[in-house]
């Protein structure tokens, strides 16, 4: 899937590449891939998840109080309550790529996770996560190489969760029937569906507001249900818009900005 992924990226072969994955990422295989992908003219960056055992909780615990600083939000402003620190190190788990880094991330436990802690978690009262990376400074960004920067990035991958979300709107959230060949048929042309939904939103649609962030049903309601006809006149073809939609201008904005994007090749 990763593979497939890379692929779709034009000039992938020569490209900078981050790569964000969830707990299921930290595993030697992909990470090793990973960094196999790192070429003389393609940088590939990752941050994963990593799942905690004992002997981590361990490395934490040796941690001192002043090695955490307060983590920030997306803005750069700080995340009260939340902090992160530096754990590269103080870990012993062997046979994981060369320069990888830990970044652990404490906050207290809500009550949906009170259930799950550990007896470690339990005992200092915090909740942990701790990401894995082989970013040390990324050229030209201050502060790319630290602890907080490196969080705030891993954490912008929730937005994924909302793609899902997004995609079971698109029909992945029932499929059709019992035959497992028309859901195959069916989960491609929902995955097609969900792909164009974004690259129309993120091609055409970014500072038009109300769209640009917009649920699938707003979508269909505010602009591919289109209050128009289609009419033939003098040898061209006219698609008429009803002059009292308000969405009309976001359409025909759409519409200029994809029919001038230059042709794949």
């Amino acid at each position: 899937m990763l593979t497939e992924a890379l692929a779709q990226i034009p000039g992938s072969s020569t490209a900078e590449i981050l790569v964000r994955v969830d707990g299921a990422g930290a595993t030697h295989g992909l990470l090793e891939h990973l960094e196999a992908l790192n070429t003389t003219r393609r940088t590939v960056r990752y941050t994963v998840g990593w799942k905690i055992t004992e002997g981590d909780e361990k490395a934490i615990a040796r941690l001192p109080e002043a090695a955490w600083e307060t983590s920030v939000h997306q803005d750069g402003s700080l995340q009260e309550g939340y902090f992160v620190a530096e754990l590269t190190g103080m870990n012993t788990r062997e046979g994981w790529p060369q320069g990888m880094r830990l970044i652990v991330r404490r906050a207290k436990p809500t009550r949906r996770h009170l259930k799950k802690l550990t007896d470690f978690e339990k005992k200092t009262g915090w909740r942990y996560c701790i990401t894995a990376t082989n970013i040390g400074r990324m050229w030209g960004i201050a502060g790319s190489g630290h602890a907080q920067y490196l969080d705030v990035l891993h954490r912008s991958h929730a937005s994924v969760e909302d793609r899902v979300r997004t995609n079971k709107a698109m029909g992945l959230d029932n499929l059709p029937s019992a035959s497992w060949e028309v859901n195959r048929g069916w989960v491609l042309a929902a995955n097609v569906a969900a792909d164009l939904d974004a690259w129309v939103r993120l091609l055409t649609l970014h500072d038009v507001d109300g769209l640009a962030d917009a649920e699938p049903d707003t979508m269909r309601f505010r602009l591919y249900h289109l209050p128009a006809r289609l009419a033939d006149h003098a040898r061209r073809r006219w698609l008429r818009i009803e002059a009292t939609w308000p969405w009309a201008e976001a359409f025909t904005t759409c519409w200029h900005r994809l029919t001038a994007l230059p042709a794949v090749t």
